[in-house]
């Protein structure tokens, strides 16, 4: 009982349990294991996936994003109505992204600048955002005129979407990010110790900004491709995306007090949370259970993350 205990609590315990739900709902669940299955089940995971990269930052330096979800539908829309507007996609994406940029900026100013709590701070933009969101749109999807904008979410190469490779490509780039450079280091410490890592040299206020400007980012590029994909920019698009990212980011073992993080379990907790909404649309489970498994996932990631980080702490 202990060895399994050890095993589920150590480094290789969300492999183990990726490992065992994959196998049980192959066997159990007709479809699942179908190549058309499998690429929907990375289409589906594709929002959570990208802004997961950069939410990782934030809970290992300590800090959290709730307006990811707003931020990722505004964007959505300002990228319809740009490419609209200027008759130039491009230009929709770069305003887009800019957004995105601008908003994540003015977050980690207010939090790191003016030292206003993370969970207010994100709370308040949050509002905003999806209120800017529904201003402009007037509380109704836009749709968009030029079909070559869907193209970014329909298009393949080598036989898979687009958008699942633009995902792999940032689980690469933030994997290095955060391993091989002093970046991703300098996150891990000041989430560790942020004195400590102030006292060593860190410029602990520019890091959480441009943390939190990077987010915005990366969420921007999530929201482009959220409105490809429904082929219009909707102002209540990504609702409740904030928690979904959250639960894989701690399901993966980023640690919620700071200074704990790996890209291969974030990969693994959004395959969890993939597999686990899959599953629920096959059995064609309806969407009110399927908000109390997501609560039910968010409670099990932040026990699983207490029981690890007591376990870290009888080692240290």
């Amino acid at each position: 009982m202990n060895a399994l205990k050890k095993t589920l609590l150590g480094e290789q315990g969300l492999v183990v349990i990726f490992a065992a739900a994959f196998v049980i709902v192959s066997l159990f669940v007709p479809n699942f294991l179908t190549e058309r299955n499998m690429l929907g089940l990375l289409q589906s995971v594709v929002t959570i996936g990208i802004v997961a990269c950069t939410m990782m930052f934030c809970l290992a330096s300590r800090d959290f994003d709730l307006s990811v979800g707003s931020i990722v539908a505004f964007s959505g829309m300002i990228a319809v109505m740009v490419s609209n507007a200027t008759g130039s996609i491009p230009l929709g994406l770069l305003a887009a992204l800019l957004c995105g940029a601008v908003v994540g900026f003015v977050n980690g100013i207010v939090i790191a600048r003016f030292r206003i709590n993370a969970l207010i701070t994100t709370l308040a933009t949050m509002q905003i955002v999806r209120g800017l969101a529904l201003i402009a749109s007037d509380g109704r999807a836009v749709g968009i005129n030029d079909p070559a904008f869907y193209q970014l979410a329909l298009s393949r190469f080598l036989t898979v979407p687009t958008p699942i490779w633009i995902m792999l490509i940032l689980f690469f780039v933030f994997g290095f990010v955060l391993n091989r450079t002093v970046f991703g280091k300098n996150t891990l410490a000041i989430g560790g110790n942020p004195e400590a890592s102030r006292l060593a040299g860190v410029n602990v206020v520019n890091m959480r900004v441009w943390i939190f400007a990077l987010q915005g980012l990366v969420c921007g590029i999530a929201g482009i491709l959220l409105a490809s994909r429904i082929t219009s920019g909707q102002p209540n698009a990504a609702t409740g995306l904030e928690l979904s990212v959250i639960s894989a980011c701690v399901l993966g073992g980023v640690s919620l007090a700071g200074g704990r993080a790996a890209m291969s379990g974030v990969i693994v907790g959004v395959l969890i949370m993939g597999i686990a909404e899959n599953v629920m649309n096959l059995l064609n489970i309806q969407a009110f259970y399927q908000y109390v498994v997501r609560g039910l996932i968010l409670l099990i990631a932040v026990l699983l993350d207490n029981l690890r980080s007591s376990a870290a702490g009888r080692r240290g």
